[in-house]
């Protein structure tokens, strides 16, 4: 990895925004529109950021129809369990984003009706 590319992904994780986003893909595979629902921000906002996750190389996204859906890659998804680990310790917990994954397993039966 070259500098450049480790200072963009430090970027990633120092916005509040995309810290939010990565762990919510960290538990699958989410079209925009579920993310927008529950982080409760415009699309623009959170298609800006899913571009920015994208160049870094921390998501993946694929188009469905009109939708696009994102996943963490492969690298991703180590990068940020590692982050998270380093930042929280097994222990501890980030109250906003416990409270993000509880919301998004609470509309869970309601997200992704836009793609059906």
């Amino acid at each position: 990895m070259k500098l450049k590319d480790a200072k963009r992904i430090f970027r990633a994780f120092s916005d509040e925004t995309r810290l939010r986003i990565l762990n919510l893909l960290n538990e699958g595979e989410l079209c925009v529109c579920d993310v927008m629902r529950v982080l409760n921000e415009p699309q623009s906002k959170i298609s800006r950021h899913f571009g920015y996750l994208r160049k870094t190389g921390l998501v993946a996204g694929r188009k469905e129809g009109l939708w696009m859906h994102y996943k963490l890659s492969e690298q991703g998804a180590k990068l940020f369990c590692s982050f998270i680990e380093g930042l929280c310790g097994h222990s501890a917990k980030v109250d906003e984003l416990c409270r993000d994954l509880a919301e998004l397993k609470h509309k869970k039966k309601k997200l992704v009706a836009c793609c059906k």
